[in-house]
């Protein structure tokens, strides 16, 4: 079975987009990716407008089986943190027109999955991205990557967490994504991102 995931890494200046198929094996290979920019001159509105339609777009090209979003769930930057929730509740009702399933993954969930290291720095995880894919170069910027790393952690979720609990069948890479997504799901308010606050932390940046 393939499974075919659109991967979102929202900001307001440069909103990643990220498709990606997935099959037998774990084997991911690039559907498409861009990144959707608009200008901090323009209203908010307009700015969400464009983004929106960007994703509609993309949505309607590529017809993923789910969408996948970076869910930020710590920033002391409140700018930031409003701009990432707008974008997301965009993406969101896009998904849910369409009546597609939508995951929410944290940094940490996604460096795990892509890495097998929930604390590995952005470099690490553009090299991974790009083997995983096959790429010769790594996608450029960095919210292009960022995309397809959580559109490859999202098509990976399911193989990723046995349905008896037991993490020990799984390999290092899926072991270290279960350890991070129950450590994500348990600490709550407490819960912070590895490196702080700020949209530069997110993935690493």
């Amino acid at each position: 079975m393939v499974v075919r995931v659109l991967g979102i890494d929202p900001g307001l200046t440069r909103c990643g987009v990220g498709v990606v198929e997935v099959g037998a094996g774990r084997r991911a290979s690039l559907v498409a990716v861009t990144v959707i920019r608009t200008s901090p001159s323009t209203p908010l509105e307009k700015r969400l407008l464009t983004i929106g339609d960007g994703i509609t777009a993309l949505l309607d090209e590529h017809h993923p089986d789910a969408v996948a979003l970076e869910r930020v769930f710590a920033q002391h930057n409140v700018s930031t943190v409003m701009g990432i929730a707008q974008i997301s509740g965009v993406a969101l009702h896009a998904a849910a027109k369409r009546g597609l399933p939508v995951g929410l993954h944290t940094p940490t969930e996604v460096k795990a999955a892509i890495t097998g290291y929930g604390s590995a720095d952005k470099r690490q995880v553009q090299n991974m991205v790009a083997r995983v894919l096959g790429l010769a170069d790594i996608p450029r910027p960095a919210d292009a990557a960022d995309a397809l790393a959580i559109a490859i952690c999202h098509a990976w979720r399911t193989p990723a967490t046995p349905a008896d609990g037991d993490a020990s069948t799984l390999t290092p890479a899926q072991q270290a994504w279960h350890a991070a997504e129950k450590a994500a799901r348990g600490s709550g308010a407490a819960r912070q991102a590895p490196g702080g606050a700020g949209r530069r932390n997110r993935l690493g940046r």
